[in-house]
Formats: structure tokens, sequence, C-alpha cells
């Protein structure tokens, strides 16, 4: 998937990712894809609660080997 920025979360616990996340999607304009890396267990259930509170879409959610990958949509 095309993406515009990209965060590296990994090995952050929450709530970094969600932090991480939260900061580069204010930078960016409505629209845009934003592609977030993390290993926490509990960022899939985070990303999912923090796109539905936000507004922001959760477009995908990929899991390979421990590592999450997250592409969010920017309101």
């Amino acid at each position: 998937m095309e993406f515009d920025k990209e965060v590296n979360a990994c090995g952050l616990n929450c709530p970094l990712p969600i932090l991480r996340t939260k900061k580069a999607l204010a930078d960016m304009q409505s629209g845009q894809v934003l592609k977030v890396l993390a290993t926490d267990p509990g960022s899939a259930r985070d990303f999912q609660l923090f796109a539905k509170q936000t507004g922001n879409e959760l477009l995908q959610l990929n899991e390979e080997q421990g590592t999450f990958t997250f592409f969010m949509k920017r309101r």
C-alpha cells in the first residue's frame, strides 16, 4: 500500500505507539496515509480504538512475526 509518512514504534509500549501516531497525523494533510510499525501486542486493539475515537481511518492492519503494520488515513 502506498503511504506518505512512516513511524517506527517498534520496541515501544503503550501508550507511546499511539502518541507517536497522533503527533505524525497532526503534521499531515487530510487524506494522506501514515504507515506505523509496532511490536506492542496490545497495539492492534489500541489502534482500532484510536481510529474510532479520532475519526481517522484504519485502512489496514497486518501482523507478521510479532510486528504489527498499520495504515491510517488522516481525516
